[in-house]
């Protein structure tokens, strides 16, 4: 029902029972623990007050538990929407205002109504324009200036700026001002966090815990630094010493209602909000579907744009900031065993609850401890075993990728992530516009077609075979013409020329026109134009125009089929004991695809 694919709770609500609801309280309460510090953190992290990482952290779960279609997925405040906010809102006003604040409200109200926009019209598609090396390439170098935006609460120093340059510099300079009861505070936290990274587990596992317990309590690390520190400040009073701390948070909930409307500061702020938008929408379907296919289920994109959306515009209208999927906490809540969303909404009740009753106690936290929760989280964002492979693997990802990750070092987050952009949709239309095109002949003793250069094949002399292998469109429509008058002027003998289209899904009016300029040269210079393996939905267009009935030669189903009718002697000395076969690289015309175009030789 389309009353169901807009609610999905309406899907599993009916069949939820005892042993879920235990299964999933269970989970909401490990989630709840570990996502306290986190929301403190990462709103620190955002130049928020702490209390708006929690309340993020509420009514968002609620309403995905309600239109989102992953079981597992954790909703709330991430390290790289946090850092993405930040460089937004400081755009339009100085960290610490009331402005400040309210461009953080804005940037999520904006962003939840964009990814409902898209979500209501079935776009998820666009998150497609983003490539898989420059979201990796932008996630590393995210992480980095996550890093080092942190290391100013370890070494308890003033320190600023929006890229990794201007932080660099900012905490050099401020070396001399250290507070090394703060370093050591934040110090020890970040060694002890790393070491529960990768440590505790098999510690644990060695005094008898099983595998999925010892994973939970060795990601809850976090909570165990932040007791710990709360206990060593308060009874010190390290906080007269310079170690800064959390301080006061206020007890209340969240009030609800919209952020001022001034249409030029919302306007100012569309465009980070898009960018903040397609980011969480990727890094959140990336964990649900991963997090789905462990459980052989599945989650719908279109209607996660809804449930994102949803989740975001919550965020506006309950004082919070734009929110999304969180890559640790969904593990976690995966681990923990949540069967359904209700899991969410359970922590959301968790997050309340703490957020009036367990406030006072977090008065003496070290901002280095939050601080380095931080580092240990964005740790794993740093994939450089990816890089290599992509180096490895096609360079042009690469240059995509590595401009991603310099300019967003070196200029800041929306920069770097609008490079990657742009240069993979260049790069996208550079590729599509240079083409593969083989020439191909027969394999001795088969009814199969491989390109010359690769292969020991049968050719014939008078009927010539392009294979293209790449859909025709405006890009790429000239470089057809030439590839094929290339090969025309060294075929003196050439009757026929084929063009096999089993990898074309689409050919647009630029290509059309391109192929009906092929077949009048062609009719100019008595040669005939044939197709072959033309796909159905490609055939259909084409029947709608006048290139078939002006075509000179014929449309055949199968290559095999067309040599059989215009060179049976070719196919019969193919099926011979021992038939004559070219030598692999004796293509006309190889430079049209290796070097750029070049003028043929005659």
């Amino acid at each position: 029902m389309p009353f169901k694919r807009y609610f999905p709770i309406l899907e599993w609500a009916p069949q939820y029972r005892k042993d879920t609801f235990l299964s999933d309280l269970v989970a909401a309460s490990i989630v709840t623990i570990m996502l306290i510090p986190q929301s403190l953190a990462y709103a620190l992290l955002a130049g928020l007050p702490p209390e708006i990482g929690l309340y993020a952290s509420i009514l968002p779960l609620m309403v995905y538990a309600i239109f989102g279609t992953s079981r597992q997925l954790a909703v709330g405040p991430v390290a790289i929407l946090s850092l993405m906010t930040a460089a937004a809102a400081g755009k339009v006003a100085s960290q610490g205002s009331t402005e400040y604040i309210q461009a953080a409200v804005i940037l999520a109200c904006l962003s939840g109504l964009i990814l409902l926009v898209m979500g209501l019209f079935r776009m998820g598609f666009l998150a497609n324009f983003l490539s898989r090396p420059v979201v990796s390439g932008f996630i590393s170098a995210t992480g980095i200036i996550i890093a080092a935006s942190q290391f100013k609460h370890i070494l308890g120093i003033d320190a600023n700026g929006h890229n990794l340059l201007e932080l660099s510099a900012s905490l050099f300079g401020g070396l001399p001002q250290t507070n090394f009861s703060t370093l050591l505070i934040g110090g020890v936290s970040l060694i002890f966090l790393l070491w529960v990274r990768k440590g505790l587990k098999p510690v644990l596992q060695g005094f008898g815990l099983g595998e999925s317990p010892a994973m939970i309590v060795a990601r809850i690390g976090p909570v165990i630094a932040v007791t710990i520190s709360i206990v060593i400040v308060g009874v010190l009073n390290l906080d007269q010493s310079g170690v800064r701390i959390l301080g006061d948070v206020p007890k209340s909930l969240p009030t609800l209602g919209g952020p001022r409307f001034d249409l030029s500061i919302w306007m100012q702020l569309l465009g980070s909000a898009a960018l903040i938008s397609l980011i969480g929408f990727i890094e959140s379907v990336s964990v649900g579907q991963t997090l789905a296919a462990k459980r052989r289920q599945r989650i719908d994109p279109n209607q996660e744009l809804i449930g994102l959306g949803a989740a975001s515009l919550s965020a506006g209208v309950s004082s919070g900031y734009p929110v999304t999927g969180g890559i640790a906490r969904s593990a976690v809540n995966y681990d923990a065993g949540a069967a359904t969303p209700a899991a969410g909404a359970f922590t959301a009740i968790g997050i309340a609850l703490a957020t009036v009753f367990l406030t006072p106690f977090l008065y003496y936290l070290p901002q280095a401890v939050l601080a380095a929760t931080i580092i240990v989280a964005v740790v794993s964002l740093v994939n450089l075993r990816e890089i290599l492979e992509v180096w490895n693997y096609s360079k042009s990802d690469f240059a995509a990728m590595a401009a991603t990750i310099l300019v967003t070092l070196g200029f800041g987050v929306e920069l770097g992530i609008s490079t990657g952009v742009i240069l993979s949709l260049l790069l996208h239309l550079y590729n599509t516009s240079h083409p593969h095109f083989a020439l191909v002949g027969q394999l001795p003793g088969t009814h199969h077609f491989r390109n010359v250069n690769r292969h020991h094949v049968v050719i014939s002399e008078s009927v010539l075979t392009v294979r293209i292998d790449e859909s025709l469109y405006f890009a790429n429509a000239r470089f057809l013409e030439d590839t094929v008058y290339c090969m025309l002027s060294n075929r003196p003998d050439m009757k026929h020329l084929i063009l096999m289209c089993p990898a074309v899904n689409h050919i647009d009016a630029s290509a059309l026109e391109s192929l009906e300029a092929i077949n009048h040269r062609l009719e100019d210079s008595g040669i005939k134009l044939h197709l072959s393996e033309v796909k159905g939905p490609v055939m259909d267009r084409l029947q709608r125009t006048t290139f078939l009935g002006a075509l000179t030669g014929q449309v055949f189903l199968n290559q095999y089929e067309a040599m059989l009718e215009l060179d049976q002697e070719c196919v019969a000395l193919a099926f011979k004991r021992n038939p004559k076969t070219t030598e692999p690289g004796t293509d006309p015309c190889p430079s049209l695809r290796y070097a750029g175009l070049e003028p043929p030789k005659t």
